[in-house]
């Protein structure tokens, strides 16, 4: 039997948009034709039906979210009243990102990935479509927009005084579907194949660092990668103690044959450090810095502390064993 996705006509959001893409990344609807219309008679011929109808039934296929008392969440932290978008993925993503990645969905990676994109992309786009605020009065902001993904598919609607017919509509809501499933799948790529290897690094670095010093508040890198964000994950993720933490990272420079030694911040975003290098050796470079520090090849020290250098790794890592002392 052939497959039928129902979603609503007239103008079109991100929500619906997306959900639509994405049953098509599944394996059940990867070929199925697309019914707009609120005609409930037709919606009933539907095999699925996303953003209209009234219903929410993940057994007969059902998955509005307009309906009085609907109240469904993604969970895992996540509280934000899903949309249309947020409901198919919900139920479908882990093995939309299964398909697309070629893994198999026992594969641990999976559920790391459909948090995250939940996360930095779909987690705004059911909030934005159900109206809800990031910055309530006196309270921290309670999503993430890394798009205005949500106003760019807006902005495909045809304006109040353009007449338009259904036929001119439909097509532009799958230049919507393409628009907002394009960024979905280029964000999928980007968190599987640079993101996540980039956790694995940080993961490792954070295993062995008792190697690297007794305090373990020592982390060093080999090669560089991003390791803010995944540190503060992992070390929630692992329970680690305060007392515990590290204090200092060590890594090669991106764009130089130097390294870096970095304190770690309070915060992701914070440019306070939980110990910054020694006020001492603060705005100091080259043989000055070295001179003070006791440190041959120094390269500087920033003004705030909250990071240095040295033209070798043994150099960095004395400049972080120092400032545990100091």
């Amino acid at each position: 039997m052939e497959k039928m996705i129902g979603t609503h006509n007239g103008t079109f959001h991100c929500d619906e948009a997306l959900a639509v893409y994405l049953l098509r990344l599944t394996q059940e609807y990867a070929g199925a034709d697309l019914k707009r219309t609120r005609d409930p008679a037709i919606l009933d011929t539907c095999t699925i039906v996303v953003d209209v109808g009234g219903i929410y039934d993940e057994a007969r296929q059902r998955f509005d979210h307009h309906q009085r008392g609907f109240a469904e969440v993604f969970g895992h932290g996540f509280n934000t009243k899903l949309s249309s978008a947020g409901l198919v993925y919900k139920h479908f993503g882990k093995e939309i990102i299964a398909n697309r990645l070629n893994m198999t969905l026992d594969d641990p990676r999976i559920e790391i990935l459909w948090l995250k994109l939940y996360k930095e992309f779909i987690d705004a786009i059911d909030a934005i479509d159900n109206g809800i605020s990031q910055y309530p009065a006196d309270m921290p902001p309670q999503y993430r927009v890394r798009t205005d993904i949500s106003a760019r598919v807006g902005h495909l609607n045809p304006a109040w005084n353009q007449p338009a017919d259904a036929k001119t509509v439909d097509t532009l809501f799958l230049k919507a579907s393409a628009l907002v499933g394009g960024e979905f799948a280029g964000r999928l790529e980007y968190y599987a194949n640079a993101w996540l290897p980039a956790r694995d690094i940080v993961a490792a670095g954070l295993k062995d660092r008792g190697n690297v010093d007794p305090s373990g508040k020592i982390i060093l890198f080999d090669a560089y990668a991003p390791w803010k964000e995944h540190l503060f994950e992992l070390e929630c993720d692992l329970d680690i103690a305060d007392h515990e933490k590290p204090i200092y990272v060590i890594y090669p420079d991106e764009t130089s044959d130097q390294w870096r030694v970095q304190a770690v911040p309070v915060a992701p975003e914070s440019f306070e450090s939980r110990k910054a290098l020694p006020e001492i050796w603060r705005g100091l470079r080259d043989d000055e810095l070295s001179k003070v520090s006791g440190i041959d090849s120094c390269v500087f020290v920033h003004a705030s502390g909250f990071i240095g250098g040295n033209k070798t790794k043994d150099g960095a890592l004395k400049l972080a064993k120092f400032a545990l002392e100091l």
